[in-house]
């Protein structure tokens, strides 16, 4: 067996014993079918406020630009759909922010995988990316072989679905490379267009960004515009509408990471619980939590827009 192939075979072993869903790996090259798609959907002003996307338009589409000499772009899936759910009577988080900010989780992870490789191989420059970095991840997991991008622009792996996260690890080691994933098993189906109640799904698996519930609740430091009232379905922070309708999603699986589980008597918090919110609550509840990217004035902002009704 070659070099690569058993470097390959290791790393997948490793990915595996640190919890990963999956793991595929991919030569380090500039994504030229990306470019004409990044370029019109920044043009078009999908990307709404989120100004950073217009920054390193070149770093997004040449990992070789991120990491001196690099040849491998490792992609690894990580689960976090939740055992159990928000009471019905409640203004919504999405599934992914339950528990503590995956950033952290995960990129500990990435490190310590990382370390492996240079304690098992050898000398390699790498790093490690966790949604926070100029790395289209959709597009390397897909050509590492993880899955296809379906409708609504989230990678959907056919054993899973798609409640997982992402991450990377470019490193400068050449290794025995995946199959690109070229099927798109979506087919006909439109159920994650259809149910967006914003409508920011669009044709051609493109998404509106700006329209996103998402983008409006989390991104968005203005207010949310008028034009939305009604039509947020209750959710305060993230949104999993075309992840819920997802025919995919009934094969996903309860996670296994202790950090995810959501604190306590969260689930349990009503939609008066959320309406009379205090900052130390803030504070307890979102310990170390994605949702303090929203901070407490941007969660309460959110909560004023869900309970004025037209």
């Amino acid at each position: 067996m070659k070099k690569t192939e058993e470097y390959s075979h290791f790393i997948k072993e490793q990915a595996k014993r640190l919890g990963f869903l999956a793991c595929g790996i991919a030569k380090a090259d500039f994504l030229e079918e990306e470019a004409p798609r990044l370029e019109a959907w920044l043009q078009h002003g999908f990307h709404g406020e989120m100004r950073y996307m217009e920054n390193h338009f070149d770093k997004r589409l040449d990992p070789r630009l991120l990491v001196d000499g690099a040849k491998s772009v490792i992609s690894l899936s990580y689960n976090y759909f939740p055992e159990e759910q928000q009471t019905e009577e409640s203004y919504k988080i999405a599934k992914y922010a339950y528990g503590e900010d995956y950033h952290h989780v995960i990129k500990n992870k990435l490190f310590e995988l990382l370390a492996i490789l240079q304690e098992e191989i050898g000398e390699i420059n790498g790093r490690c990316f966790v949604d926070s970095a100029p790395v289209l991840e959709r597009a390397w997991a897909e050509k590492a072989g993880l899955g296809w991008n379906g409708k609504h622009t989230l990678l959907i792996q056919k054993k899973q679905g798609s409640f997982f996260f992402l991450a990377e690890l470019i490193i400068d080691l050449e290794l025995a490379y995946d199959a690109p994933f070229t099927t798109d098993h979506c087919g006909k189906c439109t159920r994650c267009i259809d149910a967006c109640p914003t409508q920011a799904i669009l044709p051609n698996n493109q998404l509106d960004g700006s329209k996103c519930i998402s983008y409006l609740t989390i991104e968005l430091r203005d207010n949310i515009p008028n034009q939305f009232k009604n039509k947020m379905q209750d959710w305060m922070f993230g949104c999993d509408i075309c992840q819920d309708v997802c025919p995919w999603n009934r094969f996903s699986k309860a996670h296994q990471e202790p950090l995810f589980q959501p604190k306590e008597n969260m689930l349990d918090m009503t939609t008066s619980d959320w309406q009379e919110l205090t900052e130390e609550t803030f504070g307890k509840v979102f310990k170390k939590s994605a949702v303090k990217r929203a901070k407490f004035s941007g969660l309460t902002k959110n909560i004023q827009f869900l309970k004025e009704k037209l």
